[in-house]
């Protein structure tokens, strides 16, 4: 038994996720979640209104969150929440009720990197990957290739110089008039289609290093040219097109990723962050896995999106290493490792 007691209520609110979670000596208890809907119809977050919705959301979510887990706000050892990077506004709530919180019950407060969360979100399950391990963070704000060290010493070794692979899927899907967000979409649609039908030119870079304009205004003038000859193209070729699109930016991240696995000879793979939910990479990094002897690991659906679970597990590893915030912190939204 460990000989500790630590019990930690953290939050989330870097985008348009408000969310709590409780975590006891290491074991994640919940993951409340409140989603905003707002943005659909504006075809993408309005940082104005995600803020307002975070008001709105954060005491009903803590609230639940510590209901559910049956233990008493006395019992908390910590507060801990997202510092950044994220949307300013977003992330001022959340800071600022995990200061009053903490202050209010004079506990520590923990401030908590939202990328490192998404990386240490692969240690609420089981299996474990081990040390050191390379890790593909991916979402509509980053692409990453990250080794991992410990639980609290990790180095970019390659990332996007301009657009993230999230937002390449969905402007991609906006293109194909699709709804927002439209990264679910188009891997729903890829399921249907043919990936070879139609072959985009993949934008190289050099050492491990990504980006995505490239491709997103190759697919932009690749529609308006089609288009030209025909209507109705789009919803002719739907399946292929979508397919064709998730392909192009699957086999981009993972060459990339094997690469990084030769340079550092590493076999312990990890993806993290919402792309991750993506079944075409999710399946081609099973396919690549077996080809190189990898093993990989990928969290629940649940820790794969923007979620207090993560943040508390990184807590708890942040707590154990006494690193702990002064009230005189504040958000950052452009947050680095």
């Amino acid at each position: 038994m460990p000989n500790y007691d630590i019990k930690i209520l953290a939050l989330e609110s870097s985008c348009d996720e408000t969310s709590a979670a409780v975590v006891d000596n290491g074991k994640v208890l919940n993951n409340i979640i409140a989603t905003q809907s707002v943005h659909i119809k504006y075809g993408g977050v309005v940082p104005e209104l995600a803020s307002r919705a975070h008001q709105q959301n954060i005491v009903p979510v803590v609230d639940e969150a510590l209901k559910n887990s049956g233990i008493d706000k006395s019992e908390l050892s910590a507060i801990a929440f997202t510092r950044g990077p994220g949307l300013l506004g977003a992330l001022l709530v959340g800071t600022s009720f995990a200061k009053s919180m903490a202050l209010g019950l004079n506990i520590p407060l923990i401030e908590v990197n939202h990328m490192q969360a998404h990386i240490l979100a692969h240690f609420i399950d089981d299996p474990k990957p081990n040390f050191p391990f390379l890790c593909l963070t991916v979402s509509g704000g980053h692409t990453q290739i990250v080794l991992v060290k410990d639980y609290l010493d990790m180095e970019i070794v390659g990332e996007t110089r301009d657009d993230a692979v999230g937002e390449a899927f969905d402007k991609s899907a906006k293109m194909l008039g699709l709804s927002y967000p439209g990264g679910p979409l188009i891997d729903k649609y890829a399921q249907l289609g043919n990936p070879d039908r139609f072959p985009f030119p993949p934008t190289e870079m050099p050492g491990l290093d990504y980006s995505f304009s490239g491709i997103k205004t190759g697919i932009l003038y690749f529609l308006r040219d089609e288009l030209k000859k025909n209507d109705k193209f789009i919803d002719e070729n739907l399946n292929d097109i979508c397919a064709s699109i998730q392909k192009t930016l699957v086999d981009m991240l993972l060459q990339k990723l094997k690469k990084a696995a030769k340079q550092f000879k590493i076999n312990q793979i990890a993806v993290a962050g919402g792309v991750s939910a993506n079944s075409g990479l999710r399946n081609g990094l099973q396919t690549m896995a077996e080809k190189e002897r990898w093993q990989v690991f990928i969290p629940a659906f649940e820790y794969c999106t923007d979620n207090a679970g993560m943040i508390a597990m990184a807590a708890h590893f942040k707590y154990l290493a006494d690193d702990f915030s002064s009230q005189e912190v504040s958000a950052l939204p452009r947050m680095k490792f």
